[in-house]
C-alpha cells in the first residue's frame, strides 16, 4: 500500500471508528488525556475466561491520529494475553497505523495503549493471582 492508501485508513478509521461507544459490564477501563492537545480517550475491556482480551470499546474525542489509532487498536487487541497487551509500545502503534508519525503525533498515536496498560494495570493491583 502506498502512504495515500495508510493516510485514507487513518481518515476512515476516524470518520467512521470501530467498537466506540461505552461496554458494560467490563473487567476493566481507564481513562487518560494528552494535555497537549487535548486529546481525550476512555477505554472498556472485556476478558474472556483464559484471560484474553475479547472486546475493546471506546469512547472520548481528539484529533484524527488519536481517534483512529485507538479504532485500529480495538480491533486488534482481540485475543491478545494481559501479558502481550502490557508489553506493547510505541513501535507497535506504529506498526499498526502505518503513518510516519512526528513526537507530537506519536504521543496522540499511544494514548490509546497508555489508557489500556493504564486500566491493566489497576485491574491487576485488584486481581492478585
Amino acid at each position: 500500500m502506498t502512504l495515500d492508501m495508510y493516510q485514507e485508513n487513518i481518515l476512515d478509521h476516524y470518520a467512521h471508528p470501530r467498537n466506540k461507544g461505552a461496554l458494560d459490564p467490563v473487567d476493566f477501563k481507564a481513562k487518560d488525556n494528552n494535555p497537549l492537545c487535548g486529546d481525550v480517550l476512555e477505554v472498556f475491556v472485556r476478558l474472556g475466561d483464559d484471560h484474553k482480551v475479547t472486546e475493546v470499546t471506546f469512547e472520548g474525542n481528539g484529533c484524527a491520529i488519536s481517534q483512529a489509532a485507538m479504532s485500529m487498536l480495538s480491533d486488534d487487541l482481540k485475543g491478545k494475553s494481559l501479558e502481550q497487551v502490557e508489553k506493547m509500545t510505541a513501535d507497535d502503534i506504529r506498526e499498526l497505523v502505518l503513518v510516519p508519525l512526528s513526537p507530537v503525533r506519536l504521543k496522540c498515536a499511544v494514548l490509546g495503549i497508555k489508557a489500556v496498560q493504564k486500566g491493566l494495570a489497576e485491574y491487576h493491583s485488584t486481581h492478585q493471582h
